[in-house]
């Protein structure tokens, strides 16, 4: 009942709307807004017709909307941890704004002089933070963390744990965290089918915030307010908008296409382009320790 409690009382423009529930025995069903798009998770990880990939611009209106909606949950009326931040969390209107959803694991914040709330470890393999997990003290910034995760998901358009990869490339971010920490290598992160839609320095002011987000000490993260500020200002950099205009691809000065550059479908149209409805995956496996 705590999806109930929380999204009965909070409404925000990021929060998705809980229309009604119902509970009869042991069973519950709750109504949702409906939300066209589907989650995070489907755009970015599914293939097909329906599922193109999403633009860089796209993805950092996701990324803003997603913190926008995390901040307002850690401000200092609402106190409350989401604790499964995750992109089949993230859901997606028809014009790609972002809503959190799945208040199952949220949790009040610490009032008074207390730095933590002292909790059972839950939540979704990949995404916690190395300090819950070895503690059970839940901040803020165990929120923050999985943020960090998702972001680099967005950037890299690899998930958050990844079996099938190669050795050494299953975690995301023990991967990743090598290259971003490198100006020169960072590119190596960033998903392919983003090439000429970034500008050099949106991309590392993007990785530095992951980087960021991702500190093994809490106490060097930033908070959400001080994330949405640095989305916000990535967005005023209008990176696509710039490079469409150039015809160049940012990260590489010299490069040339020559003959017809082929256009891609964007992730607006489905197929006949028209919008398509996405259906909201399965939840991910939960996790737990006594």
């Amino acid at each position: 009942m705590a999806e109930v409690n929380y999204l009965g009382q909070l409404y925000h423009p990021n929060l998705v709307k809980l229309i009604g529930y119902c509970l009869e025995d042991e069973h519950r069903l709750l109504v949702y807004e409906f939300m066209p798009r589907g989650s995070l998770e489907n755009h970015l990880f599914r293939r097909g017709s329906y599922f193109q990939p999403l633009s860089w611009n796209l993805r950092m209106k996701v990324a803003l909307g997603a913190a926008k909606g995390l901040a307002f949950l850690h401000s200092a009326e609402t106190k409350v941890i989401y604790r499964d931040f995750k992109t089949s969390n993230i859901l997606l209107d028809s014009n790609y704004n972002a809503k959190l959803s799945d208040f199952g694991l949220a949790k009040d914040g610490p009032t008074g002089d207390k730095s933590h709330v002292s909790t059972r470890v839950m939540g979704t393999y990949g995404y916690a933070a190395p300090e819950y997990l070895a503690t059970g003290h839940l901040t803020a910034k165990s929120d923050v963390y999985s943020f960090g995760v998702v972001l680099l998901e967005m950037l890299s358009g690899r998930r958050a744990v990844d079996k099938n990869r190669p050795s050494g490339e299953h975690n995301l971010v023990e991967w990743a965290k090598p290259y971003l920490t490198n100006k020169r290598k960072i590119f190596r992160v960033l998903d392919s089918r983003l090439e000429g839609q970034y500008s050099m320095g949106g991309a590392q002011k993007a990785a530095n915030l992951a980087l960021q987000c991702l500190s093994t000490e809490a106490r060097f993260r930033p908070n959400m307010d001080e994330v949405v500020t640095t989305l916000e200002q990535l967005q005023d950099l209008k990176d696509v908008e710039r490079n469409t205009q150039n015809g160049n691809h940012p990260n590489r000065a010299n490069h040339s296409t020559g003959g017809t550059r082929s256009r891609r479908r964007n992730a607006d149209e489905g197929q006949n382009g028209k919008a398509a409805s996405y259906p909201r995956p399965s939840a991910s496996p939960l996790y737990s320790r006594d």
